[in-house]
């Protein structure tokens, strides 16, 4: 620490709940590390929004979550060329310690932001019944999908809008956040996963109207592994929320090997603080998703049924039209999918829509997995996937 450090000051006992790093000309900082093992950047365009956390324990379950904090850090200069400071954390908890070293990219050309390198060595205390590696936390309240919902005067309101993951058979997908009734989880099976992250894909201001603090702006998160994480799940929790102050999405890898007690485990990923997840260049992705009532304007509206509208958008749609033989794929368990499905281009853009009407089977979601094919039967677009509800009636 400094001579000059104002920290040398404080009372006898007292310690520091984090730190952050101010930018050259010490304008706002870049990046904090504050309270248990959060951490997060301002993003590509200078806005906070959602975090990461060294470890996640236990989320979502019908016990407790524990939260492992970082008791100590060591930060000194770059030890790799591209990186602007290094830093070493110490991780303690109940059930888990750890040794963290963090190489911190301030503006990445290639990520379009920050870029925060990550190497986590675990050192199990106790058994762990779910291990989440590389967490992201954000929040999701309500969008365009699910209008109804809205209590606040701001069209939308949410840090992340859907999760983005790119398994390691190569197959994209999209999966819209949901502000659930009751505590949620999704598990996306796979085995040495490219990428996942929590995405916010819409950047557009007028359909969040805050010039507050602008959602529009908050920094999307890619998790990028390095080397092979083997078998396993990103598993995404969605916990219901009545406001924008409560963090109610979490999303992480957990590791097919159970987590016990002796257990060693090193994870090297990097975090790329991005505006947008990265595209495939041969698939069209997903930039809207919209729910209302099921039927046809003018004619009675069936009972039980909703509709969904996906918008996807690519350079792969150049010169298709009606007559491209462009088939959509939808598939449902626990519901139903109901005729007739409606896929075509959406006049003035470079968009194609798909439209379908759903029902329940039962009070749980039913599980809808989308996407578009062409005359070959080779997918054109990404996966779209959710747990949907028929909420609007």
């Amino acid at each position: 620490m400094p001579d000059d450090s104002p920290a040398h000051d404080l009372p006898e006992g007292f310690g520091f709940a984090g730190f952050r790093i101010m930018r050259p000309d010490m304008k706002p900082d870049w990046i904090s590390f504050l309270g248990a093992s959060y951490f997060r950047t301002d993003g590509p365009e200078g806005q906070y929004g959602l975090s990461a956390r060294g470890i996640a324990i236990n989320t979502g379950m019908n016990q407790p979550e524990e939260f492992p904090r970082f008791s100590a850090f060591w930060i000194g200069p770059a030890e790799k060329k591209g990186e602007s400071v290094s830093v070493w954390a110490l991780l303690e908890g109940p059930s888990v310690t750890g040794a963290y070293r963090f190489g911190l990219s301030k503006d990445n050309k290639e990520a379009k932001g920050h870029i925060t390198s990550v190497t986590a060595n675990l050192y199990m205390r106790a058994d762990v019944e779910r291990l989440g590696v590389a967490p992201l936390t954000s929040m999701y309240w309500y969008s365009q999908k699910d209008k109804t919902e809205a209590k606040d005067w701001r069209p939308e309101i949410h840090d992340s809008d859907g999760l983005a993951i790119h398994t390691g058979a190569g197959q994209y997908i999209w999966r819209p956040l949901n502000n659930p009734q009751s505590v949620s989880t999704n598990s996306f099976i796979d085995e040495n996963p490219k990428g996942f992250g929590l995405i916010q894909r819409d950047r557009d201001f007028n359909n969040y109207q805050d010039d507050g603090v602008f959602y529009n702006k908050r920094s999307s998160a890619w998790i990028k592994p390095t080397g092979d994480w083997g078998k396993g799940a990103v598993q995404l929790i969605e916990i219901p929320t009545k406001d924008e102050t409560f963090d109610n999405i979490v999303a992480y890898w957990v590791p097919e090997k159970e987590a016990r007690k002796g257990d060693e485990f090193t994870f090297s990923y990097d975090i790329e603080w991005r505006p947008l997840d990265p595209k495939s260049k041969n698939l069209a992705s997903v930039v809207n998703t919209r729910q209302g009532l099921g039927g046809i304007p003018g004619q009675p509206i069936p009972e039980g049924v909703n509709k969904m509208v996906i918008d996807f958008e690519g350079p792969v749609f150049k010169g298709l039209d009606n007559k491209s033989g462009i088939k959509p794929i939808v598939e449902a368990s626990n519901g139903e999918i109901l005729e007739p499905i409606g896929v075509y281009p959406v006049v003035g853009t470079n968009q194609w829509r798909l439209a379908f009407d759903y029902k329940q089977a039962n009070n749980n979601p039913v599980n809808i997995r989308a996407y578009l094919v062409d005359k070959n039967d080779e997918a054109i677009t990404e996966t779209w996937v959710s747990d949907a509800t028929v909420t609007i009636k």
